[in-house]
């Protein structure tokens, strides 16, 4: 089971592809689609799942695999063809998002735990029957007055081990994904001291769950100061801390970091992955596993009309194209303009 586990994680960071987090709720993607005069149906919602799985260029070149959320994964495209079929044509491999969302931690104002773990294991089994290779669980952690708390950290690692461990024992790679919010004013010091309190305590929850690290991806956020900070800070910043700060607390063992964009725009998330990979003596991939800062341009673009797919999926290989050479520390932002 584990050499089946590492394959499929290795293949998820394989140089040159990252992750398409195309997971997001159906409340999430209406709110997008409202911003931009798209009324959101189920019929709407696979017609933009279909732009994007549907560019061949990007998902055969750039994408290693999908994040897909519950109603995803049962769709098939307009012509039939079941979307995790129309996935694996590209070579990538289908995932699912398997956490149920956020509730407030009782007792700890302002603070949230991720839920889902009753009935998980059948629920793997079940998407494993649908073609899912890898799952996906958020754990959302903030920083602020007084936070996050202790309660807060471990409940939320304690509940992203047991998911990871139940997902290894049916068969699925694991992202575990510890999300550190950009919501506030800390600086970047601050961030960088959370973001390694959290790490180590994942990793220490990921151990007494017995989770084998050779199969499993990371998927946490970059060290940045808050949105609210008026104490910005530069890209090489971001990296050089962030880089620091999974040195000390991720073991060579994990195959491979993909990143979440947590708010970033395109062109910054692009760029810090970029500068994070021009760093010497990293001991795993790091990639990326981008929802809006992959294909917020492509929403945009296509505005759900039927005559603006190709130009919807030219953005989108754009974008996937721009975080594949940032995966390999060969983005410059002059190929940026050029394409």
């Amino acid at each position: 089971m584990l050499g089946k586990l590492n394959a499929i994680a290795n293949r998820l960071v394989a140089p040159g592809k990252g992750l398409l987090a195309a997971d997001e709720a159906t409340a999430a993607i209406t709110r997008r689609f409202e911003a931009i005069n798209i009324v959101s149906t189920e019929e709407s919602r696979r017609d933009y799942r279909e732009v994007l799985f549907g560019a061949t260029e990007a998902m055969t070149s750039c994408i290693s695999g999908v994040i897909l959320y519950d109603e995803t994964i049962r769709q098939k495209s307009a012509n039939g063809q079941s979307l995790v079929d129309m996935i694996k044509a590209t070579g990538a491999s289908p995932g699912i998002k398997l956490d149920i969302g956020q509730t407030p931690l009782p007792f700890c104002p302002g603070e949230v735990v991720t839920e889902g773990l009753d009935g998980l294991a059948d629920r793997v089994a079940k998407f494993a029957g649908l073609g899912a290779e890898f799952g996906k669980w958020r754990a959302v952690i903030s920083i602020g007055n007084h936070l996050p708390s202790y309660t807060s950290v471990n409940a939320n690692t304690q509940a992203l081990a047991r998911y990871a461990a139940i997902c290894q024992q049916g068969g699925l790679v694991p992202i575990v994904e510890p999300d550190i919010l950009m919501d506030g004013d800390h600086d970047i010091d601050k961030c960088a001291e959370v973001t390694e309190w959290v790490l180590k305590e994942q990793f220490h929850q990921l151990h007494h769950a017995r989770v084998a690290l050779e199969g499993i991806i990371l998927k946490p956020s970059m060290v940045m100061p808050g949105n609210r900070s008026t104490a910005p800070a530069t890209p090489e910043e971001v990296a050089e801390k962030t880089v620091r700060v999974l040195k000390r607390c991720v073991p060579a063992a994990v195959p491979g970091i993909a990143f979440l964009s947590g708010g970033q725009s395109s062109v910054d998330a692009t760029r810090h992955l970029n500068l994070m990979n021009s760093i010497s003596g990293l001991p795993w991939r790091l990639t990326y596993s981008y929802s809006r800062a992959l294909h917020a341009d492509a929403l945009k673009t296509w505005g759900g009309k039927p005559e603006n797919v190709t130009a919807a999926r030219q953005s989108f290989s754009h974008r996937a194209r721009m975080n594949s050479l940032a995966s390999t520390g060969q983005w410059t932002a002059a190929a940026e303009k050029a394409a």
